[in-house]
């Protein structure tokens, strides 16, 4: 397992609730799915942090995931389900119940709030892989976790059979340079930031988990798949086309533009739980002009409309 297996567009799904918040709306989660699949996005990660997962209750996190594999495994479409935190015994036990549930493997985003050593990091990862026999995502966001998985570190969990890939969010082009030269190439370097998929890509990397394929999957993975095979002008240019959604996905915390940009699109309710709250209405129009002037809603409206006709 490795890079030949997971490789491509990933979306980092949302998670929709009733309009008040206190449920799953499992219809708009099937209609999000199929926009997915039909999209063309190469695998689907339920449950991670773009999914709202601290504030899932345990079996809201079972149920999503039961979902996701009910309807990508007859696509033919992986499932990565989030399984992170800092609390490395719950992670086990959860990730070994996704096991349970058929998904193809998990994405673990490093401890939050702990601030582990990179030794710590380490052993938190070594034991996740021990007890759970399934590929693992490791998941590097600093800006949100307040401690970085270093090149290093990360080499030395990438030499793990089943820690197969990582989802590199520092932000940092340098540090994702250096992992690029120190991974063999049987490990999949991701993308955390839609932005800077193409130069990752560039670097050596072979896809993303994005936020912006909820909104633009077939877009986003023609994107990638342009650059798996060299045609970096036709990447360059859909990232052009895509980037100021990109950005504007980020103008508040996500994954708060992005649930109101599907809502926009009418694929969910906006609802969140807190601490998330509905977007400035002033950012809530920057939004709306950018989601216009991308196509997306145009291309979705269109879309939905020759659903109905047939």
């Amino acid at each position: 397992m490795g890079s030949t297996m997971l490789k491509g567009c990933g979306t980092a799904l949302v998670t929709p609730f009733t309009p008040d918040g206190s449920r799953l709306d499992e219809a708009a989660f099937r209609n999000l799915l199929r926009y997915q699949i039909e999209g063309g996005v190469h695998f689907l990660v339920p449950c991670g942090t773009t999914g709202e997962s601290p504030t899932l209750a345990h079996e809201e996190a079972l149920r999503v995931v039961e979902m996701t594999v009910a309807q990508a495994k007859p696509a033919g479409v992986p499932v990565y389900a989030g399984a992170g935190g800092n609390n490395t015994a719950k992670i086990i036990e959860l990730a070994l119940e996704y096991q349970a549930l058929g998904v193809d493997g998990i994405l673990s985003v490093s401890p939050y709030y702990n601030k582990p050593t990179q030794e710590g990091l380490y052993q938190h990862y070594l034991a996740i892989a021990k007890a759970v026999p399934l590929p693992i995502i490791v998941y590097n966001v600093p800006g949100r976790t307040a401690s970085n998985v270093e090149p290093a570190t990360l080499a030395r969990l990438a030499r793990i059979d089943n820690i197969v890939a990582v989802k590199e969010a520092s932000g940092n082009i340098s540090q994702m340079a250096e992992i690029a030269a120190m991974i063999s190439d049987g490990f999949a370097l991701l993308s955390g930031d839609d932005s800077i998929t193409l130069p990752l890509m560039a670097l050596g990397g072979v896809g993303v988990i994005s936020v912006v394929s909820n909104e633009a999957p077939g877009d986003m993975a023609k994107l990638v798949n342009a650059a798996l095979r060299g045609d970096y002008g036709e990447a360059r240019r859909r990232q052009k086309r895509l980037l100021p959604l990109m950005q504007a996905n980020f103008i508040e915390s996500s994954p708060i533009p992005v649930k109101a940009a599907l809502a926009m699109m009418g694929l969910i309710e906006e609802s969140y739980r807190l601490p998330l709250v509905p977007m400035k209405p002033e950012n809530r129009a920057k939004l709306q002009s950018v989601l216009e002037q991308s196509g997306v809603l145009t291309n979705y409206d269109a879309r939905r409309t020759d659903r109905v006709a047939v």
